[in-house]
């Protein structure tokens, strides 16, 4: 079957899920004038830059702030800034957080096979204006930066900005609202599909990065491919692919997630969390517990959770609330051995030693009170895993009660969880789990019981309801498993010092993937030693995504 939207493109196997998705000049009809209009001009509007790459100088060309709908949603000039308040002015008012850069290194100048590594940037699941991440001159280290690895391996760098939650509207409404940045991702697939053949690299060999949000973002875009619950939100915007009928006729499918601790799973994050900070007493033991009684509340709803989801660990056992502690034990001390074993100058302080750790150019020492390493055979004789947690808890404060969905509990207005993430375009924010719905105390804010006279339970069934519909359609673990056609390849780090989410969550996607028929190759770990970040492993996950794409074969047979 010939893939595209208005131009023909290569060979290759479809998902059964799109078979009937044809492009529409194959099924004998005009092709669809909105992809006409997102036609890419490969004979305009690039400029060639030069970087230079561990000391050898390299031309890209640099395609600047390609549009990737028909339709984008105009946004206001001045936008929030970052954790520090304040405010941004942005220059593309008009489709600056629906557009790429995309960056073609010399040796990928013509070459239709090169996969294509696909950067979000949306950390904390806040919107991403477009940024510029190669520059004229910039000098990159390929064994430390995954920019200067990609484009040396010959990969075409696309960076995509993306709306999302504190994204301010030009009409003043807030349209970043979930799932739009799910939305505009796939959008952005469905454009290079769309000019596959006119643009250099392969959509069938897409790689999709990113940390956190982006993380997150990563792993929703890869578990969701091709369903059509996001069908209404790209019409709305224009993405290629959506004929006049609202049918789909262009695929948004993956090939790959390259996800670094992803916040993800949102709707259940708040009960992971507090589970694993209070199962042990974590909080208590670290004086982090201003909300007792809500986080045991919280935290009592996770054995009912896990259950749900069925998951079995690699030797078959049930993955449960009672197995748990002792599934992320073992993660960890896989984490320290495959480290210790990887490089033989590595170690780890013993008993009554020190971890000398930096964090934002201050150098702090903790006693290493929890791993028991045999430096002889180069194995953990033991991790005492109440003392690990308190070491996590230590190391970085624990997020507050709730941890993601605290606006409106309690009062809190200027809390900068995800509750934002969520609701209409006309709100502020909306209360997106059960526990703080039915605890929201903030008077007409028109989130919670307090002023809708309904409970959770109630106000989720009602059809008019849409909160729930936002959440499911954010959360690759719904959608692992299912009819969808998930990417085949993915990998995932969560650092095992990260205490920005819980390690739960990483690990039940690992598993979920694992139990799913689509996924070949699935390579998660947790990352020793390794705070809430991404990209430190760059020769690490580039060795992974050659030997995946070697295996995968030539995209264009």
């Amino acid at each position: 079957m010939a893939l595209a939207g208005s131009l023909v493109l290569t060979l290759v196997a479809v998902p059964a899920s799109v078979v009937a998705a044809a492009p529409a000049h194959s099924r004998d009809r005009a092709a669809d004038p909105q992809d006409a209009a997102l036609a890419f001009d490969s004979s305009s509007g690039y400029t060639t830059i030069t970087v230079t790459i561990d000391g050898h100088p390299v031309d890209v060309r640099w395609y600047k702030e390609i549009c990737y709908v028909a339709h984008p949603v105009a946004a206001a000039a001045q936008q929030p800034g970052g954790p520090g308040g304040g405010s941004t002015t942005i220059p593309n008012t008009a489709c600056g957080y629906q557009s790429m850069n995309v960056f073609v290194p010399e040796s990928a100048f013509g070459d239709q096979r090169a996969p294509i590594y696909f950067a979000v940037n949306n950390s904390g699941w806040m919107a991403s204006y477009i940024r510029t991440s190669v520059t004229a001159g910039a000098t990159y280290n390929s064994a430390a930066s995954n920019v200067g690895a990609a484009l040396k391996a010959g990969y075409v760098f696309v960076d995509v900005a993306s709306r999302s939650r504190g994204l301010v509207g030009a009409d003043g409404s807030f349209p970043g609202k979930a799932p739009a940045a799910v939305a505009d991702a796939k959008a952005a697939v469905r454009y290079l599909r769309l000019n596959d053949a006119a643009m250099p690299g392969s959509a069938e060999r897409i790689v999709v990065n990113g940390t956190s949000g982006g993380g997150a973002l990563a792993s929703i875009l890869g578990a969701s491919g091709n369903s059509s619950e996001y069908t209404p939100y790209l019409a709305a915007i224009g993405a290629a692919g959506i004929d006049t009928k609202a049918r789909s006729t262009l695929r948004d499918d993956v090939f790959a997630v390259n996800a670094y601790c992803p916040i993800t799973d949102l709707g259940n994050a708040d009960v992971a969390y507090e589970w694993l900070y209070n199962v042990l007493d974590t909080r208590n033991t670290t004086e982090q517990n201003p909300s007792p009684q809500a986080a045991a509340e919280i935290a009592a709803r996770f054995a009912a959770y896990e259950k749900s989801l069925a998951l079995r660990n690699p030797d078959g056992s049930r993955l449960t609330a009672a197995t748990m502690l002792d599934t992320v034990k073992k993660e960890v001390i896989r984490s320290a051995e495959t480290y210790l074993k990887a490089d033989p100058a590595r170690t780890i302080p013993p008993l009554g030693g020190t971890f000398q750790l930096t964090t934002g150019g201050t150098t702090k020492s903790y006693v290493n009170d929890w791993i028991d390493v045999d430096t002889s055979t180069r194995t953990v004789r033991s991790v005492d895993m109440a003392k690990y947690l308190a070491f996590v808890a230590t190391q970085a404060a624990l997020k507050t009660t709730p941890a993601f969905d605290a606006v409106g509990v309690d009062g809190n207005t200027t809390s900068r969880t995800e509750t934002n993430l969520f609701g209409p375009p006309t709100a502020t924010y909306l209360n997106y789990t059960e526990f703080s719905w039915n605890h929201n105390d903030v008077p007409g804010d028109g989130s919670g019981l307090d002023d809708t006279a309904l409970t959770w339970k109630q106000y989720i069934a009602q059809k008019s309801t849409t909160v729930d519909d936002q959440v499911h359609l954010i959360n690759p673990m719904d959608f692992i498993g299912t009819k969808a056609d998930t990417a085949p390849n993915w990998y995932l780090r969560h650092g095992t010092r990260d205490r920005d989410t819980a390690f739960t969550v990483s690990v039940n996607l690992d598993r979920a993937l694992a139990a799913d028929k689509e996924v070949e190759d699935l390579d998660y770990r947790l990352a020793w030693n390794q705070p809430h970040a991404g990209n430190y492993d760059v020769p690490e996950v580039m060795a992974w995504i050659a030997r995946v794409v070697q295996k995968a074969g030539d995209p264009l047979a």
